[in-house]
Parts: structure tokens; sequence; C-alpha cells
């Protein structure tokens, strides 16, 4: 029984993704566009732009700072969200303050981190924090806030309090959401990892990229756009995995409510 569902889950993986393909290489059978390559063409291409040095110098060092961005923006995040979210007074101080800093585009501060830090690994980081802690930051604050109201009166009246609460109480309850906000800062967090890496930078997916379609080079800037594809899906897969682990609890409640 598993090993048909895990045959059925891997024929949805790939059924649209192989169809698309299908379909493109029909399109471009025969023709000779110069600014969209073959399948064919593109997985070659492929192989011999990114099975290299590039996956040192360009892929890594990329990646690298993505997971130490998104990681940041997530540990922040939660650790900010659980503490305005508790304390009411303190989360109507910080509201006005936290939607005019959400409501600014985090690619116009890429100038302005620039001056401030200048050129180095820490200014992309940052850019990336900048934009992604605030789907985890709002989403941890919400999710605080919905906590039940007899769970939160249970806990009190025997006693649970402080990290023991936190732990048991708060976390549990607001983790949907906490994962909910994570799901968005990782689509947020590529897309700005790419943009700080296209402002004054020497390395990296998004300078090359960027190269590849200034000096004409097309099939090589499409096979960069397929790795950022790769990436992800695989963070997709990973943070999938991730909560299911995590809301293992959650996503068994939701079934015996659904049979029900």
């Amino acid at each position: 029984m598993k090993a048909a569902n895990l045959l059925k889950a891997i024929l949805y993986a790939v059924a649209l993704p192989a169809i698309l393909v299908l379909i493109w290489w029909a399109a471009t059978l025969g023709a000779k566009n110069f600014f969209v390559p073959t399948p064919g063409m593109l997985v070659s291409t492929f192989a011999e732009t990114w099975f290299g040095d590039r996956i040192l110098t360009d892929v890594l060092p990329s990646i690298g700072r993505l997971i130490v961005g998104v990681v940041s923006a997530i540990v922040l995040g939660i650790v900010a969200g659980l503490l305005i979210g508790s304390v009411r007074w303190l989360r109507a101080l910080t509201e006005p303050v936290l939607e005019f800093f959400r409501a600014i585009p985090p690619p116009v501060l890429v100038p302005v981190l620039m001056l401030l830090m200048g050129i180095t690994d820490s200014m992309k980081v940052v850019v990336i924090i900048s934009g992604c802690i605030w789907p985890v930051l709002l989403n941890t604050i919400e999710g605080v806030r919905a906590i039940d109201s007899v769970l939160s009166d249970s806990s009190h009246t025997y006693g649970i309090t402080g990290a023991a609460r936190v732990r048991y109480l708060v976390l549990p309850s607001a983790a949907p959401q906490i994962m909910a906000g994570v799901r968005q800062c990782l689509s947020i967090g590529l897309i700005l990892m790419v943009i700080s890496e296209m402002f004054a930078s020497s390395s990296g997916l998004g300078f090359t990229i960027v190269q590849f379609q200034r000096s004409f080079a097309i099939p090589e800037m499409w096979s960069g756009i397929v790795i950022l594809g790769l990436i992800g899906v695989a963070m997709s897969f990973i943070f999938q995995y991730t909560e299911r682990r995590i809301l293992r609890w959650y996503h068994g409640l939701r079934e015996v409510e659904n049979a029900a």
C-alpha cells in the first residue's frame, strides 16, 4: 500500500512537468528561435555551464547566503512575534511602525544598504532578512493572538507560566500560522537573493544570469533560470517534509475532523 502511494505521489509530481516539456519540445521542433532554446540544447548547456567551477563560485555561495538569511529571518520573526503577540501594550505600540516597514518593498533598500554596509555578503544577507522577516513576524503575532482563551485560562489555573507556557501552549497553538509565514518567506528569500546579487556584485546566480543576458548567451541565461527553479523546488520539498513532522498533530486533527 505504501509503495503504491509513493508511486502515485511520484507520478503526480512528474506528470505535469513532463507534459510541459513535451509541449515545449513540440513547439520548438524545427524552429530556430534565438531567444528560446530547445529542451535538448538547454540540457546540454545546463551541464556544460553548471557542472564545473560555477557550482563553487556562484551556486553554493548563493545558496549559503539564502540559507543564512532565511534562517535568521525565521528565528528573529518567531522570537519577536512571540514577544509582541504576548504583550498587548507592546503590540499596540509597534503596530504602526511594523505596518510602515512592511509596506516598503525590500528591493528599494538595496542601494541604501549598499551605502551603509558596502558591497559585501553581509549586505546581501540583510537584504534577504529585510523581506523574509515580515510574513513570519506577522503570522506569529496573529497566531499568538488567536490562542484559545479556554486553553490560556487553563494554563494560568494550573500555574503553567514562563518558558513552559511558551513551549507547551503558545508555540503549538501558533505553529500552523507560523509555518504559513515560513512558506511565504522561502519564495521571498529566493527572489531577494537574486536581486541582491544583481546590484554591484561579482559572483552569485543573480550576477551570472545578468552577465549571460548582457552577453547574449541566451541558452546559458535560461539554464541559470532553471537552476533557480530547481532550488525553489528543493526548498518546497524540504519545507513540506519539515511541516509534516512539526505539524503532525495538526494534520491528524484535521483528518479526524474531515472524517467526522
